[in-house]
This record gives C-alpha cells, sequence and structure tokens, in this order.
C-alpha cells in the first residue's frame, strides 16, 4: 500500500495505491493524519489505483468524512473502479461521499 499525500487548488489530495487491507490500514492511518487538519480545504481521495479495500480501510474513509464534516470540507473520491465501488454500494457509503 502505497499513499501520497499532494495539496492542489486548495484541496488535500490523497492517492491510494495497492491493497488496503487489515494490515496495510495501520500505517495508511498514520498517512491520512495529515487530512484531519483539513479546515479549509476540501479533502480528494484518489482511488484510481486503489485495487481492494477491507472494513478496517473502510473504517479510514469514514473517519477521515467524519472529520471533514466537522471542518466544513467536503470529502470527494475519484477514479473508484467498478469492483471497489459496489462495496461502497452495498454498504451504503455511496450516500456518504461525492464520486467523481
Amino acid at each position: 500500500m502505497i499513499t501520497t499525500f499532494t495539496e492542489e487548488n486548495n484541496n488535500y489530495v490523497m492517492r491510494l495505491e495497492g491493497r488496503l487491507d487489515t494490515i496495510a490500514s495501520a500505517q495508511a492511518g498514520r498517512d491520512m493524519q495529515v487530512l484531519y487538519d483539513c479546515a479549509g480545504h476540501d479533502i480528494i481521495l484518489d482511488c484510481s489505483a486503489l485495487e481492494y479495500i477491507s472494513s478496517s480501510g473502510l473504517r479510514l474513509f469514514l473517519a477521515v468524512l467524519k472529520n471533514a464534516n466537522k471542518h466544513g470540507s467536503k470529502v470527494t473520491i475519484t477514479g473508484m473502479g467498478s469492483e471497489l465501488r459496489q462495496v461502497f454500494d452495498e454498504i451504503g457509503f455511496s450516500n456518504l461521499f461525492q464520486f467523481q
């Protein structure tokens, strides 16, 4: 699992690459801490290279969303493949996040 953080057009962008499984979630969670200081910035989770997400990875996404909402920021998921999008649909996350 590789995470890459950038700031683009006043947005915080986190690119996720590989498998966000239970083992990788611990490090990914530490990497994603930078997103928690998001006041004044919207967040883009770039999932174009994300191959798999486990329940612990889903919890990370939800934690980022809850924190962003608290700061008045929005979270958009981009590039998500159809298989991962189906997971989000089945558990009701598609109603929580914005997708592009």
